[in-house]
């Protein structure tokens, strides 16, 4: 949905700005130092002492059989003797400080959230996972819709020009939330590119979608030619991402010029169209503007789980159906509109 774009520009352009603001207060404090040299020289964190410690950071002992080797669960959550080193040394701290009445700090760029069956954040794992769902029953009711609800063309396609375009949507916007799920289970290199990867293709993409149905370009050769330089240059970006370099200013300057672009689109295109549902839109635009104060308005997890970033999550469920809802009704005005001048 619209929020999505925007939110993911949003988040991305924060998520940078922690990456190359990496080193934060926690990281400094003298006593989660000592904690942490000491636990990878010991494999303990007072009673607490972890049985990958013996293995080192590629999770493969360098004399061990092949039994020895570190649980595949384990590598693939990437969770090693440093990582619970931090974790552990990490919730210590925290403790301390509450005890002291000192506020939470963040360690590493992020803030100090308690994990649930190894999840790194699982509100925002929750909440992404919830949003994906949320896009799912969206994109099959507007599939019910199309096919099983309005008439159809002889050759049993949907009137609705747009239909195609907006299937692409939402399998994009699934796996863009998809991969937000996945990253939230544990930020690695890996799923930092997949999830960056899928906002951005979700992003360019959906900049192209608004284009199209704003300016209600049906014919095929049009869509091409819009489209070529738009999908040439988010793949180019995406590849440069992955192959060339993760420069994090770049990437930011170019989903916020395609998140505000598309924003005003529809923001415009609502204004102008009398559309019966043009009210979504203004509901999805406004309250997409509001959710992201959260990002904003950063603060520490409540009881170690529900943060800012989580909470913004959480919003955008309710948009992405107002959204479909959105989709829904434009494609029975469509339908209606062209059956009226096939009689």
């Amino acid at each position: 949905m619209m929020i999505d774009h925007y939110s993911i520009a949003l988040f991305l352009v924060f998520s940078f700005l922690v990456g190359v603001l990496d080193a934060s207060a926690g990281d400094f404090d003298p006593r989660y130092r000592a904690c942490v040299a000491q636990c990878e020289k010991t494999g303990c964190v007072e009673e607490r002492c972890f049985a990958h410690c013996k293995f080192p950071s590629d999770g493969v002992t360098s004399d061990g059989p092949w039994y020895m080797q570190e649980p595949l669960y384990l590598k693939w959550k990437q969770w090693d003797c440093e990582s619970d080193c931090r974790y552990n040394c990490m919730i210590n701290r925290e403790k301390e400080r509450e005890a002291l009445g000192d506020g939470p700090v963040k360690y590493h760029g992020k803030w100090p959230f308690k994990r649930v069956f190894g999840i790194q954040e699982p509100a925002s794992v929750a909440f992404s996972a919830l949003n994906l769902a949320m896009h799912f029953h969206g994109w099959l009711s507007f599939f019910i819709l199309l096919y099983y609800n309005l008439p159809l063309k002889q050759d049993k396609k949907a009137y609705y020009e747009f239909a195609s375009l907006w299937h692409i949507y939402g399998l994009l916007a699934m796996n863009s939330w998809f991969w937000s799920a996945v990253f939230h289970c544990r930020d690695v290199d890996l799923t930092e590119k997949l999830d960056y990867s899928s906002a951005v293709a979700l992003l360019g993409y959906s900049l192209l979608l608004a284009i199209l149905r704003s300016f209600n370009v049906r014919d095929e050769a049009a869509r091409v030619m819009v489209a070529a330089p738009l999908l040439a240059f988010t793949t180019t970006h995406i590849l440069f991402l992955n192959f060339y370099s993760l420069d994090y200013g770049w990437n930011m300057k170019v989903c916020v010029v395609m998140g505000v672009a598309q924003l005003l689109i529809w923001a415009i295109w609502a204004g102008m169209k009398h559309h019966p549902s043009r009210w979504k839109l203004w509901v999805v635009v406004f309250g997409g503007g509001l959710a992201m104060l959260l990002e904003i308005y950063d603060f520490p997890p409540y009881e170690g789980f529900f943060d800012a970033h989580a909470l913004w999550h959480a919003t955008t469920i309710p948009l992405t159906y107002i959204w479909w809802s959105f989709i829904r009704d434009d494609a029975k005005l469509r339908t209606s509109v062209l059956l009226k001048k096939a009689k």
